[in-house]
């Protein structure tokens, strides 16, 4: 059996075709992102039990052909080797515009709860340094996560900042992201744009578990052979996160969820819902996994919002099918991406509507529906958006940090330089029901959107119309 599987360039054919016919395909200016002898591009993902197991992808050169890291638990000394293993995993190969390259996984299982252990991963020069991450706890325990939107276009010139101002934020257990990380079919080669994503994470991508899903650029154009047009996942996503893989099929790469301290984190693929025919698989899947949660927690991350705060009507398909269920086994947060504009939904009936409700219901809420993004490309906000969400913004870098206890759920959204935005906090009854408790508009920035053709900044508005 051959150690590594070659990707065949098909994938790639036709896009690289077009981009060639088109002109010369900008590139990320030098060459920085060309596979080399030392590891890159080191990113860490859970298991779904994260107080085992963790896993780690990577990549090298092709002088590197087998997946080999090295663990051990934490020591306070410069003796980590002493007491290491060495753990195999799996190779794939695949050429890129920037070399030919193998990606690497390997699992780290039979670990300990709420320990802190230390791992490298080797290139043909030799080993990276020693990365380090803890374990999560066995039961439920308070935890901070990050959570972040469509980093997809300008992702090291502006994103970066954004994701390095959200880990800058401190004690980040885990991030979430909530789909069209890179921007495939746009102007960049696809594997600059990897390179991109991983610099702008830098090494919080290698010891903080990352927890992506998928979204439309996600995936690449196809041709069936009768000529119409699908859409396949792309090359880079299987061998970028080593995931569980304890999803749905026909999606199962994509699919997936993770108990974390309290929390069932579910993760949804919205894109092969609507256009690959994977709808009533993923909605039984979700209302199992769901029923089955014996978490304090619910949170369900996806890229396609339920409710749009950028284009003209909502998502129809996943509303009808998805909805009902996050409101029947009480989904606390639904987090997602794709409108690159800002909403915070608690009620679809319009935000005086919802808040009504709760001054009469004692403050009672269901799901809340958060829609964020993080790198450059805006859209500008649907009329819907002044009136139905309880808070929105146009033409704003945005990240959440969320904050998780056993009664409370604490949701701050700030602006790339810092600066507090939206907030709210979910409460645990004893009747198991949330109560919601909005920051007062005074300690928030004043509803950022465009006038005309100025934007919030004072600079031209970069959000256009969708």
């Amino acid at each position: 059996m051959k150690s590594m599987l070659l990707l065949t360039t098909a994938l790639l054919a036709a896009p690289l075709a077009a981009q060639e016919a088109a002109g010369p395909v900008p590139r990320t200016p030098g060459t920085p992102y060309a596979p080399r002898t030392i590891p890159d591009r080191v990113v860490l993902t859970p298991g779904a039990d994260p107080s085992r197991e963790m896993a780690v992808a990577f990549r090298t050169d092709r002088a590197q052909a087998a997946a080999e890291a090295q663990i051990a638990i934490a020591v306070d000394g410069p003796t980590i080797e002493r007491e290491a293993r060495t753990i195999r995993g799996t190779t794939r190969a695949i050429d890129s515009a920037n070399g030919s390259a193998n990606y690497h996984q390997v699992r780290f299982t039979g670990l300990e709860p709420d320990q802190a252990y230390a791992y490298r991963v080797k290139g043909a020069a030799g080993w990276t340094e020693w990365f380090q991450f803890r374990t999560a706890a066995a039961q439920a325990k308070p935890f901070r996560f990050l959570y972040l939107g469509d980093t997809q276009n300008g992702i090291l010139p502006y994103a970066s900042r954004v994701i390095r101002q959200g880990f800058g934020e401190g004690r980040i257990a885990l991030t979430v992201h909530a789909g069209d990380l890179a921007a495939q079919r746009d102007d960049l080669d696809h594997d600059d744009e990897w390179g991109e994503w991983n610099q702008a994470g830098g090494y919080n991508y290698s010891q903080v578990p990352q927890l992506p899903a998928t979204g439309n650029h996600e995936y690449v154009d196809t041709l069936k052979p009768d000529g119409s047009e699908s859409r396949k996942l792309g090359p880079y996503w299987p061998l970028q996160f080593a995931l569980p893989g304890n999803g749905v099929d026909p999606v199962k790469p994509t699919t997936y969820f993770v108990d974390y301290q309290g929390v069932r984190f579910v993760i949804l693929d919205g894109t092969a819902a609507l256009d690959l025919d994977a709808l009533d698989q993923q909605t039984k899947w979700l209302d199992a996994t769901l029923a089955a949660s014996k978490a304090r927690w619910n949170v369900v991350l996806f890229h396609q919002p339920i409710f749009t705060c950028a284009r003209p009507n909502d998502t129809a398909k996943l509303k009808a099918a998805w909805k009902p269920i996050f409101e029947r086994r009480r989904v606390d947060l639904v987090l997602q991406g794709h409108d690159h504009c800002y909403s915070r939904l608690t009620a679809e009936a319009g935000r005086e509507a919802g808040r009504q409700a709760r001054a009469r219901n004692g403050g009672l809420q269901g799901p809340v529906y958060l829609v964020s993004v993080t790198g450059s490309k805006m859209y500008g906000l649907n009329d819907r958006a002044l009136t139905q969400p309880d808070r929105t913004a146009e033409a704003t870098e945005l990240y959440q940090i969320v904050d998780v206890s056993d009664a409370q759920l604490s949701f701050r959204t700030y602006t790339a330089s810092g600066k507090l935005y939206d907030g709210f906090e979910l409460l645990r009854g004893r009747d198991g029901r949330n109560r919601l408790k909005e920051l007062p508009d005074a300690q928030l920035l004043p509803v950022r959107t465009c006038r005309g053709d100025m934007g919030p900044d004072g600079g031209a508005c970069v959000a256009r119309g969708k």
